[in-house]
């Protein structure tokens, strides 16, 4: 049983596929859900800062609808475990650092940080692999953005 298996008591990841587009918008959709709450603020952030990214610029917007509504299907149905255990297999490794600017940047947005996205963060950069020197910057970074 993994990290995210422990701290999510999921026994089992979901057995899907994701593009490495859909793994990295779920990894920072799980990100904002790791306290069991989502609010309208994180959503619409979520989808701007996905709107915003060079990576999902080719997608249409019925595209980018029926895969925020897949993400969505499977956090509800599987829950934040699942729904990560499933991204992280498939996020490259070049995209890695990025989703986790991405997660914390957005975890950080609205100036409360929980003690559940503090460990979802904390297992998150762990998970992908990232040095914790890289880690330290990134989230250094984006308190310094979210500041105002």
């Amino acid at each position: 049983m993994g990290l995210f298996d422990k701290m999510f008591g999921v026994q089992s990841k979901v057995q899907e596929v994701m593009s490495p587009a859909e793994a990295y918008a779920a990894i920072t959709l799980a990100a904002i859900a790791s306290d069991g709450y989502l609010a309208d603020e994180e959503v619409e952030g979520f989808i701007t800062t996905l709107n915003r990214m060079q990576l999902f610029k080719s997608y249409p917007a019925d595209v980018m609808r029926r895969m925020i509504d897949r993400l969505f299907g499977m956090l509800k149905r599987d829950g934040v475990g699942a729904l990560f255990n499933t991204a992280k297999e498939s996020l490259p490794h070049e995209l890695q650092e990025s989703a986790f600017a991405v997660a914390t940047d957005l975890v950080l947005a609205d100036g409360i940080v929980t003690d559940q996205e503090r460990d979802f963060l904390n297992q998150l950069y762990s998970a992908l692999n990232i040095p914790d020197e890289t880690a330290m910057k990134i989230v250094e970074v984006m308190m310094i953005k979210n500041r105002g």
